[in-house]
């Protein structure tokens, strides 16, 4: 066991720039693509995520701050602090069901794909955390790692068919064509943001309001291009922040950058994966007839999208606003601000990207994600100590909107808390 958990190390430590070329250059070979183009596809995904995640960076080292100073204008003095997802990654990786839960999730993939359960091909191994997270939760709710696995394997289960159902949304509004999302933290919301979709569609006035990226584009010509409203969003927050001219000019014009760059950055990724997944259709058409397969991938692969940032950006000052006056909530949002839109990319995917449904159904969920963000702080608690965490000092509880985002793994651990 000690071996695989070293090679399951070794793997993740390599991140998702190295291992996913890898991944990619592998499975284009194995899928009959020439050396030479499999490595070239390899290669372009490598670059397309390394992109991604540089300008991801860039849009969270200036958000961050300004996140900071709102929380410190704003006065809120809430007891649970948001670490963050990349503190929640590092504390699931380090509890004992890691290897477990790798191997049983490749394990039911394979089963799924074969007996036509399901098309998509997880292959975003990073992001097994978020499997972990879950059966975690459960595990040291009960002391059982058997119910730990077990939450683990039916969240990987549920995950995997909403990847099959919502791909047509990424296909045809996103633009990426034999792709899906397999990624816990905003999927499992798909369900809740569809029907809060159809009830806006059954009201008058607003259900015909439509705003989306490209149609303040076509209205306002260059005004409304991506870059300049990255230019208005971002100065906005500089201004809530309290900074001064230089500073709310310098933050306008850094998420204008990240407004124009994150949709290039995954034509590039594009560009390498469509090759693969060209070869894929055509290797299992050969052999089995009909039968469709979906490269399941990071949600960071969309979360460039105009009209997804906006609503992201948007956000944060609406969730400070929540969490000083929603009644039950605990978390001091902090760490996860800079990453809303990989919680509540769906309130855009789902309403094809109309950005004034997405900030309503955004919204409420933000009030869900509080709340249970509240609710599993114990236990989150719990799990950082186990792992060794070392805490901020004065800090006695931890949690995460993005550890609140986890739906379907906080259903089965409500559930398991109710019968246990």
């Amino acid at each position: 066991m000690d071996a695989v958990l070293n090679c399951i190390k070794f793997i993740l430590d390599l991140g998702p720039t190295v291992m996913m070329p890898i991944i990619i250059t592998i499975m284009g070979l194995a899928f009959r693509q020439r050396v030479s183009k499999a490595i070239r596809s390899g290669l372009t995904v490598g670059m397309g995520f390394a992109g991604i995640f540089l300008v991801i960076a860039l849009f969270s080292t200036n958000l961050s701050p300004a996140a900071k100073a709102m929380v410190d204008n704003f006065g809120l003095h809430l007891n649970v602090l948001d670490v963050g997802w990349p503190v929640h990654a590092a504390i699931s990786f380090g509890t004992p069901i890691v290897p477990l839960v790798f191997l049983m999730g490749i394990l039911i993939n394979a089963v799924m794909l074969a007996f036509n359960w399901t098309k998509t091909m997880d292959i975003d191994l990073w992001n097994y955390w978020h499997f972990i997270f879950g059966g975690a939760l459960v595990m040291y709710l009960t002391g059982s790692t058997a119910l730990g696995l077990l939450t683990a394997a039916i969240t990987i289960v549920i995950v995997l068919k909403l990847a099959d159902y919502t791909q047509p949304y990424i296909e045809n509004f996103f633009k990426m064509p034999g792709i899906s999302l397999p990624h816990t933290e905003d999927i499992g919301w798909v369900p809740i943001v569809i029907v809060l979709n159809k009830i806006i569609d059954k009201i008058p006035v607003i259900n015909k309001i439509e705003i989306n990226a490209e149609k303040v584009q076509q209205r306002f010509g260059v005004i409304g291009e991506p870059m300049f409203i990255g230019i208005v969003l971002g100065g906005l927050i500089g201004i809530l922040a309290g900074y001064d001219i230089k500073g709310v000019i310098q933050l306008g014009i850094n998420m204008a950058a990240v407004m124009f760059l994150l949709p290039r950055m995954s034509k590039i990724l594009m560009e390498g994966l469509v090759p693969l997944s060209e070869s894929a259709r055509e290797f299992l058409n050969s052999r089995f007839p009909g039968k469709e397969v979906f490269i399941g991938l990071d949600t960071a692969v969309v979360v460039g999208h105009p009209s997804v940032m906006s609503v992201c950006i948007l956000m944060i000052p609406i969730t400070l606003i929540l969490a000083a006056v929603l009644p039950g909530n605990r978390v001091l949002p902090f760490t996860d601000l800079a990453g809303l839109c990989f919680c509540l990319m769906w309130s855009v995917g789902a309403t094809n990207g109309n950005v004034f449904r997405g900030l309503i159904i955004s919204t409420i969920l933000m009030v869900f994600i509080l709340w249970i963000g509240t609710d599993i702080a114990a236990v989150s608690t719990t799990m950082a100590h186990e792992v060794g965490f070392p805490f901020p000092e004065g800090t006695l509880e931890v949690s995460s909107l993005d550890g609140g985002s986890h739906f379907i793994s906080y259903i089965i651990y409500k559930i398991v808390e109710f019968l246990y």
